[in-house]
């Protein structure tokens, strides 16, 4: 019983990382000071102080790694 119990709580603990999301863009406006990202298509993201973020400038393609519920920004990518 032990084992099956083990078993599932790995999988609903994996399962969490599977739902995260991404969305891609082009930064239409950075505020460094706010640490708010806001693409061409008018979506805004402000990134926590606890997520390390590359330097960005208005202009470059980035990707913003989202959590399962996508309401908070873990980690921000420049895209090629």
């Amino acid at each position: 019983m032990k084992k099956i119990i083990l078993a599932a709580a790995a999988i609903t603990m994996m399962s969490g990382a599977a739902f995260a999301s991404s969305t891609d863009g082009v930064i239409g406006k950075f505020n460094a000071d706010t640490r708010v990202i806001t693409l061409e298509n008018g979506n805004s993201y402000t990134v926590p102080r606890d997520v390390a973020m590359p330097s960005i400038r208005t202009g470059e393609k980035v990707s913003i790694q989202l959590n399962g519920e996508g309401d908070r920004v873990t980690g921000v990518l420049k895209s090629l």
